[in-house]
């Protein structure tokens, strides 16, 4: 299978040199021409993924659109390895792409206007709806991806073709990938995960301990669930991978950058030293306000959501978004209750 990795930041080299370890042919595309030289030359990615030796059969390239658009043409499969924020003129480009796309990113992109901020699949909607496309999400940090380690995914597509070439793409002795047609839960999912991993991670940079840790992503769950079925999705999707998986992950493992958000403002840092220091995108801090946005016009309420968006806006510190949470007044536990 010929494959075309678009964005040479760690998921998506992670995810290349997965694919190209099992035959396939794999080119990793970056903008930056310096770092494809230093991919070439050092078959390492330092910026991102310092110390793993990617495969000798990973190409890469540094080619300018109309040469990419050739090359994503004579492929099987085009994955999309960007940030949120450069999807839609990414897949504005690729809207007359005729073989299947699928992206990594997970969030909502930041409002525009007047409107309210898209998941991914709204963008390809808007932009290239002739596409067939999905997304590629799940509990996964790059680096144990790279290293081998043994990884779930869920490869997620309203088109089963598109689900099984990821599948055919990606499944492999350390990597299961699982196929699953609920595109807006799974999305959901990967957007909303984010989000509480920051208020996770201000919890225990707070050392409120383990309980409070466990009741915050349970009751973080049942928000993301809530919103999730509002928009469309279907409510077992959030006790899967993308769902409960997902959140678990980010909002416990120390390689997560949204956790790595809630733990340094819990130390008094301000977010912009907060995320000058990560030198990564931690999606979680731009969907956050996009998040209760959507939940508003839904009608659904989403009170952890609301305080990280009020931490991260400077309404009120650490101590304070904590206190607002465990001061709500009492309730029925169900996915329907706060």
């Amino acid at each position: 299978m010929n494959i075309i990795v678009i964005g040479a930041g760690a998921w998506g080299t992670a995810l290349a040199a997965s694919a190209a370890t099992q035959s396939h042919r794999v080119t990793l595309w970056a903008r930056d021409v310096q770092q494809v030289r230093d991919l070439r030359e050092q078959h390492q990615n330092r910026r991102y993924l310092p110390g793993i030796h990617l495969p000798g059969t990973l190409a890469f390239s540094a080619a300018a659109w109309p040469e990419l658009f050739k090359l994503t043409v004579g492929a099987d499969l085009v994955v999309v390895a960007t940030p949120m924020a450069a999807l839609r003129a990414m897949l504005t480009g690729l809207r007359d792409c005729p073989v299947p796309v699928a992206w990594l990113c997970k969030g909502f992109e930041a409002p525009v206007d007047d409107c309210f901020g898209l998941l991914a699949h709204e963008i390809q909607a808007q932009v290239a709806p002739q596409l067939r496309a999905g997304v590629l999400s799940g509990p996964s940090f790059a680096l144990e991806v790279a290293q081998g380690q043994p990884t779930a995914l869920v490869a997620a597509s309203a088109h089963a073709a598109v689900r099984q070439i990821l599948v055919n793409a990606f499944h492999n002795t350390s990597l299961r990938v699982y196929a699953n047609d609920d595109l807006v839960g799974v999305e959901v999912g990967g957007a909303v995960k984010n989000v509480l991993a920051i208020a996770t991670g201000l919890c225990d940079g707070l050392q409120l301990g383990m309980n409070a840790r466990a009741a915050l992503i349970t009751r973080g769950l049942a928000e993301m669930t809530r919103l999730g079925v509002a928009l469309g999705a279907r409510a077992d999707t959030f006790m899967g991978l993308s769902g409960l998986g997902d959140l678990v992950l980010t909002a416990t493992g120390d390689l997560s950058r949204n956790r790595q958000v809630g733990l340094a403002l819990a130390q008094g840092q301000t977010l912009a030293q907060v995320t000058a220091a990560l030198g990564h995108v931690a999606e979680g801090v731009y969907s956050a306000r996009t998040v209760v946005q959507r939940a508003c016009l839904v009608g659904v309420d989403m009170p952890i959501s609301r305080a990280v968006v009020a931490l991260l806006d400077g309404q009120m510190g650490p101590a304070e978004a904590v206190l607002r949470l465990m001061g709500r007044e009492p309730a029925a536990e169900a996915c329907s209750a706060a």
